[in-house]
């Protein structure tokens, strides 16, 4: 009998950690902690970044977006990802499927383009401060975040109209947590090299063509910093970055670790990394911004400060 393509009539079932009940109610818990940790603290960093005028610069511009991308990316399926954790019932429509498809992909794009662009502008700042100010102005900027944006959605508009054309037929179970394109494909009952091509061809020129830009930036950046003959002036060169540099190795050390290990059996296994590359991950950035960063620290307190001010007077 031949299959029938259900897309427009049904759901996707994301069986998560249902095998695991018990494991499922903490990772829930655990979830719930980080997204609110997620959102209100890249929240923060934006309002900061808004209210000080210490922080109206390049690299906390960017630090902005990077902000808002984070809670975008997460905001995409986290949510749905709890309420299925809660209910006995583990669907999502199609649609839905392919919105946080869509999302995840253009965000992950987005932030590898935008991390490369933060270490084009450090590189700036520490190879040549003195052109620095008249190179990375206000329009130049925006134009980069811009392009940033503009670049991780066009190629997921691209690659998300490749997976929406595909039949799906059978079966419409994915055994993950939210809709994780490669967990999309296996359902599809056509021939999907198109799409291993053009995502493998994406993966080399969006994702690690910036890491590769991003090694070259901090290899300047090193020898400038070696360079430098008080040890003073070294550390508070480093330290302008040393955040910066913290994230990338957090950000691409899991996506490395994520797809370069060998293929596990046990799909629980792959399903812990996935989570924290897509939850720990973004989690992480603010912190480690506030913790390494004694200008975001001193913003807290100005605007702490000017706060408790207002509402005495």
């Amino acid at each position: 009998m031949e299959e029938v393509n259900w897309t427009s009539r049904k759901e996707f079932v994301l069986l998560g950690f249902s095998e695991y009940p018990k494991t499922e109610i903490l990772i829930f818990l655990l979830c719930l902690v980080m997204y609110m940790v997620i959102v209100l603290g890249n929240s923060t960093i934006i309002i900061l970044i808004l209210l000080d005028s210490h922080l109206h610069t390049p690299m906390y511009f960017f630090l902005s977006n990077l902000s808002f991308l984070d809670i975008c990316f997460t905001s995409s399926f986290v949510p749905k990802m709890l309420m299925n954790f809660a209910s006995g019932r583990k669907t999502i429509s199609f649609s839905e499927c392919i919105f946080q498809v869509y999302i995840s992909l253009a965000m992950g794009t987005t932030e590898c383009v935008l991390l490369a662009t933060m270490a084009y502008d450090r590189y700036m700042a520490i190879c040549n401060p003195l052109r620095y100010p008249v190179i990375m102005n206000r329009r130049h900027c925006v134009q980069l975040v811009v392009t940033c944006w503009v670049v991780g959605f066009l190629n997921t508009t691209m690659e998300t109209s490749l997976v929406t054309g595909l039949p799906f037929c059978g079966k419409n179970i994915i055994n993950h947590f939210f809709c994780e394109i490669l967990a999309i494909l296996k359902l599809a009952c056509a021939d999907i090299s198109l799409n291993e091509i053009i995502m493998l061809i994406d993966s080399i020129i969006l994702a690690f063509s910036p890491l590769l830009l991003i090694i070259f930036s901090y290899i300047f950046i090193l020898s400038a910093i070696l360079r430098i003959n008080s040890a003073e002036g070294r550390k508070k060169a480093f330290s302008t970055c040393s955040a910066h540099l913290t994230v990338v190795i957090v950000f691409y050390g899991t996506i490395l670790f994520m797809y370069m290990k060998p293929k596990s059996k046990n799909s629980i296994t792959d399903k812990f990394v996935t989570l924290f590359y897509s939850v720990v991950t973004p989690m992480l950035n603010p912190i480690i911004y506030s913790l390494r960063n004694k200008e975001v620290n001193t913003a807290m307190r100005n605007v702490l400060k000017r706060f408790l001010f207002m509402r005495c007077t």
